[in-house]
């Protein structure tokens, strides 16, 4: 394990259905439970983790291409279908589609050439996130309740 091995975030409920998610940096984002008005428009935590697995590999292919060219367009679009079965919910058939546009010229033919390349060595070895999800690893939760009346004292009886 290098050094630093060690990633958090803490996540706090905001209001009914919504929370904000901290890293240690500073940075946040909110997310909830659609409204059944559906006008709601935070992410939710599944798409989130759709998220999460689409920006893994984008920045390995980004770094990877963008040596050589700029793209004119740079999108990933994760999608998958969320089932609850005998196992629970979860999400099932998982798929990562990149689409690159790099323009006419040298450094660009570059980038293309190794595009595909990229993409694999982010699914197979770089992408922390699609390769824990693959892999596997156990999820242990923990429960803590702060007594509340900690802050009391406890007097003798008047």
């Amino acid at each position: 394990m290098s050094e630093h091995s060690e990633r958090s975030v803490v996540v706090e409920r905001t209001s009914s259905g919504q929370f904000l998610a901290t890293n240690p940096r500073g940075g946040s984002i909110s997310f909830g439970t659609s409204s059944d008005s559906g006008q709601d428009t935070a992410f939710t935590p599944v798409e989130l983790f759709l998220a999460a697995i689409g920006g893994c590999s984008a920045v390995d292919v980004d770094v990877a291409t963008g040596r050589h060219a700029e793209p004119t367009r740079f999108s990933v679009t994760v999608t998958g279908d969320k089932v609850s079965d005998d196992l629970g919910n979860r999400m099932t058939n998982l798929e990562v589609t990149f689409t690159v546009a790099f323009p006419d010229d040298e450094g660009a033919e570059r980038a293309r050439a190794i595009l595909p390349r990229a993409v694999k060595s982010s699914h197979d070895r770089l992408c922390t996130v699609s390769r824990t999800v693959e892999i596997g690893t156990p999820v242990t939760t923990t429960v803590t309740t702060p007594d509340a009346r900690a802050g009391l004292r406890s007097g003798g009886g008047q």
